[in-house]
């Protein structure tokens, strides 16, 4: 018998063409022939209008907003052939996530163009692989204050024209006035230009939309130095004295060992500090932190912001009642409030097997309710202590911080269905926040 041909793959309807600010102009071939035969073209304004007549499906421009909208625009035109018109490298910051997560990987057809990253890095001699690069593409600002080491390089991404402006302010108010920044604007086009100067004594008027700054980070004398560990000083901190001290902070979060993409819920968030650190441990990383006075919750907020973690959630109410229908946690730092009732029962069933949960306290009532625990389930148990050395008339002495117990567990794969059982007395605790 004469064998069948082997079956070749059916190409993905959609493909996704990365374009520049070249336009048609610096486009390869497969791009060229791509965007010729698509029946739908989609894609910003400013993007459609680069392509030449022979483009000639019909063209459909991306609604605002845009993220929520892809779904139904593809099925829209299903069955024709469509491509969709991206920024740079599509997979970058870009378009290609959001259709990758509708239609699959194989379902696209990836071109992507030189990202405005590359081009950048080209621009100022700097190796990509040593560069940090921050979006604030429909981010907030804030986020950039996370990244600010002095001596390190970023790449911001900017929203608008309007971005420079502010990455110069968000600099002067942290501490990095010296910082100098190189605006690179329509990086490879026809009109790409570039400004330079300091945050200190940046006055450039708004340029063009499209731009990329560069940022050389130099902290001014007397700055502050907040380090890349857990362990910033109280004194980043705003709070009415509910704070976790910097060292015993270090030791809660070395225990509760933050990995990327985690979820923290940080029950009785006091300042907030064991949340905002979570976070910075990276990027991806999330919290809620849950505190029941509204004012705290309201300075947690700040301090999420001054700190780089804009995206911390505060949720205002009493735990465990304000626990339900939030999102799994994959640890659980408790604070404040430990002797509540159902409030260790309500996170340690929140948990997955392997979640952790650790708990501090400064009471003796606390305390005996985290040795009874572990005793039932194990764990580690600790007791940390910090002294400080203070003047003692001419000379100097040790002062004893308050001693805090500690309490870690991690949720073994099958677990007794009623928690931890706890029969906790209803007194508030005012534990170490």
């Amino acid at each position: 018998m004469t064998p069948e041909p082997a079956a070749h793959p059916v190409p993905p309807a959609v493909s996704v063409v990365g374009i520049g600010a070249d336009g048609w102009s610096g486009l390869p071939d497969a791009a060229r022939a791509a965007l010729v035969g698509a029946q739908v073209l989609v894609g910003a304004e400013r993007q459609l209008g680069l392509l030449p007549p022979e483009c000639a499906g019909r063209r459909v421009a991306w609604p605002s907003p845009l993220r929520p909208a892809v779904p139904g625009l593809l099925a829209a035109h299903t069955g024709n052939r469509i491509a969709v018109l991206a920024s740079g490298d599509p997979m970058f910051y870009g378009i290609g996530r959001a259709l990758t997560e509708v239609l699959g990987a194989d379902g696209l057809r990836v071109l992507p163009h030189p990202s405005s990253v590359s081009y950048a890095c080209a621009r100022v001699g700097w190796p990509l692989e040593d560069t940090e690069v921050i979006t604030l593409v429909g981010r907030p600002a804030a986020r950039l204050a996370a990244a600010l080491h002095d001596g390190r390089r970023l790449l911001v991404l900017s929203a608008d024209a309007g971005t420079p402006a502010v990455v110069a302010a968000l600099l002067r108010e942290h501490g990095f006035g010296p910082s100098h920044l190189r605006v690179l604007e329509q990086l490879g086009g026809e009109n790409e230009a570039s400004t330079d100067g300091t945050a200190d004594t940046w006055t450039h008027p708004p340029g063009d939309p499209l731009n990329v700054i560069a940022v050389e980070c130099r902290s001014a004398p007397g700055t502050p130095r907040l380090g890349a560990v857990p362990g910033l000083p109280d004194e980043a901190y705003e709070h009415d004295g509910q704070l976790t001290k910097r060292h015993i902070r270090a030791a809660t979060l070395g225990v509760l060992a933050p990995a990327p993409g985690e979820l923290l819920w940080d029950v009785g968030g006091g300042s907030g500090s064991i949340a905002v650190e979570w976070m910075r441990a990276h990027p991806s990383c999330r919290a809620i932190s849950v505190e029941r006075d509204a004012v705290r919750a309201e300075r947690i907020t700040r301090n999420a912001e001054h700190l780089g973690v804009p995206g911390l959630r505060v949720v205002t109410g009493r735990a465990p009642a304000v626990l339900a229908g939030l999102p799994a946690p994959d640890a659980v730092f408790i604070g404040g409030g430990l002797t509540v009732p159902g409030l260790l029962d309500a996170c340690w069933e929140a948990l997955p097997a392997g979640g952790r949960l650790v708990a501090n306290t400064v009471t003796l009532e606390s305390e005996a309710l985290l040795t009874e625990q572990y005793r039932r389930h194990g764990g580690e148990l600790v007791r940390l202590a910090v002294a400080h050395a203070v003047p003692v008339g001419g000379f100097t002495g040790w002062r004893q911080a308050m001693p805090v117990t500690q309490w870690s567990v991690r949720k073994p794969s099958t677990s007794p269905t009623a928690g931890l059982r706890v029969e906790a007395r209803a007194e508030q605790s005012g534990d170490n926040r």
